[in-house]
């Protein structure tokens, strides 16, 4: 894998601790111990002097870390309230509530009980975590609606729930929370804080589970590598947002790729191709063609109509340009074996995609296809069956909704209004790179990139909104580009230039434009390479 953490569903977390547990190398009182101490600890952390807690208690497991919370910031000075249910929890969660019942008393879990407490400094949800699939309702429903602040003053919770694996009534395998409408979900609680255990979930870097989560933080707590009796599962990777980068948190074999030796020569690296279309929209095809420099492409050639060459003769100097107005045309300069990649779509013109695509696709080079290409695919369903491996497409939501329209219906009304979950843009993503053959990425703020194999990544970037502007998609389709051409294999080209193309926006900060991404790259290549 490239970069980042392994992703477990809740099934996988499950089989882990069944294993560890079965084989004797560790009991579930002890995990549970572990939990629950090492999330009693990071709440220490982040509010350093005691405070006043109230602590939730579910059910189940989840509920029985909620009591070691409570126990050990008690025993650390806290003024700690528990609010409990009468069901009888598992024996390790029976046992926990037992120590925390030697400590202090537990109030009955309700909404009346919650809305007559004393407000409190923070508040730990422990209700439900890993392994909730169904509509939380009636007054536990009641309860999250309350900490998202329907019926009381938001300032009371806001900023200050901690949930321990997720916020209650999260689906940790799509990210969704089953059964809330949309105007619930306007209520939903937020958490300031969620710790999570061994490895993330989907949930917690999916939408609306991302925006739920808070700062998450994943805490080992002693379990194997192993994925436990679980059938094999492609992999599933996060790709974290961090910065700056280290060359240790890069594959050798990448980073390897990504370097330059004194020896090399230009085409060692690879020659892009960029394909333009008329002076009207000239800008977007630049803008690909300059990240596909700036990420060391050896060689860029941009390729407009000839009428529209006039427009590209501008800086950078270092971009090469060729007229190409038909297939033949192109033809002959695909004849060229060092052209290593081509990107076809941003500025190109839908009648141009579809024109030039056949022969584009029949190359079979590393190719990535953006913006009019991807309408030029949906408007020719024929077009899908050239598709191969080598190919990276990167639409929008709308634009994936028109490529895949039968696996987009699958989303109905939306998560929200479901009483079940519907897939996840994990589940729609390995759908559509099955169907089209091609590496897939849906852009977003959670964005979701999926091979043919199920190979999967998750790269969540809420904290970069400023990226939402004209010419990002372009600019992200050039860093990819460069890196195909580089010799990337597809799947680690477009994960790679997802993560190179948000860290750009972080390092530039508000006020970017797309003209500003390509000139963040330079120093982002040296943190990765040094």
């Amino acid at each position: 894998m490239l970069i980042g953490s392994e992703i477990l569903t809740s099934a996988q977390m499950r089989a882990i601790e069944s294993d560890a547990i079965g084989s004797g190398a560790v009991t579930g009182l002890a995990l549970m111990e572990q939990a629950g101490a090492a999330a009693a600890a990071l709440i220490q952390q982040a509010t350093p002097s005691p405070k006043d807690v109230i602590v939730l208690c579910g059910p189940g497991n989840n509920g029985g870390d909620g009591y070691v919370v409570a126990r050990h910031l008690h025993d650390a000075g806290w003024s700690v309230r528990v609010l409990g249910m009468d069901n009888t929890p598992g024996a390790d969660a029976a046992h926990m509530k037992d120590m925390w019942l030697k400590r202090g008393q537990i109030r009955p879990l309700s909404d009346a009980q919650l809305m007559c407490e004393p407000p409190a400094n923070i508040y730990v949800d422990a209700i439900f975590g890993t392994g909730l699939t169904r509509k939380v309702a009636g007054d536990l429903h009641r309860i999250l609606l309350r900490l998202g602040g329907r019926n009381d003053d938001a300032e009371r919770y806001s900023g200050r729930i901690y949930a321990i694996d997720c916020i209650s009534g999260l689906d940790l395998d799509s990210g969704q929370m089953p059964g809330w409408s949309s105007e619930h979900m306007q209520h939903a609680p937020r958490a300031n804080m969620t710790v999570a255990f061994h490895r993330p979930k989907p949930g917690h870097l999916l939408r609306p589970g991302c925006l739920l989560t808070g700062d998450l933080q994943i805490v080992d707590i002693g379990l194997p590598e192993t994925k436990g009796t679980v059938s094999p599962a492609p992999p599933l990777q996060a790709i974290w947002p961090q910065f700056p980068f280290s060359r240790s948190q890069v594959r050798p074999a990448i980073a390897q790729r990504l370097a330059k030796s004194p020896l090399d020569h230009k085409f060692r690296h690879g020659h892009a191709l960029v394909i333009a279309g008329g002076a009207e929209h000239a800008g977007a095809a630049r803008l690909a063609a300059r990240a596909a420099l700036r990420i060391g492409a050896g060689l860029v050639t941009i390729c407009p109509p000839s009428q529209a060459m006039p427009e590209h003769n501008t800086t950078p100097d270092a971009l090469m340009r060729h007229p190409v107005d038909d297939t033949q045309e192109l033809q002959d300069l695909l004849a060229d074996p060092r052209i290593t990649a081509i990107c076809i779509g941003p500025g190109c013109g839908i009648a141009r995609a579809t024109a030039l695509l056949p022969a584009i696709l029949a190359a079979g080079r590393p190719c990535l296809l953006d913006a009019d290409a991807l309408t030029a695919l949906s408007r020719d369903r024929s077009l899908f069956a050239r598709l191969h491996e080598k190919c990276v497409m990167t639409p929008h939501e709308g634009e994936f909704s028109r490529l895949f329209p039968n696996i987009a219906a699958k989303q109905g009304r939306g998560p929200t209004d479901q009483l079940t979950p519907t897939p996840s843009r994990i589940d729609m993503l390995r759908m559509a790179a099955h169907q089209s053959n091609a590496v897939t990425l849906l852009k977003g703020p959670d964005t979701v990139i999926a091979a043919p194999t199920g190979a999967c990544y998750i790269h969540t970037a809420l904290d970069v909104p400023w990226l939402a502007t004209a010419g990002s998609g372009d600019t992200l389709a050039g860093i990819a580009t460069g890196l195909l051409a580089r010799s990337l294999p597809a799947t680690d080209a477009a994960a790679l230039a997802a993560l190179i193309h948000a860290s750009a926006a972080r390092k530039f900060g508000p006020g970017l434009i797309a003209d500003d991404l390509p000139e963040q790259i330079p120093a982002i290549l040296q943190m990765l390479l040094t």
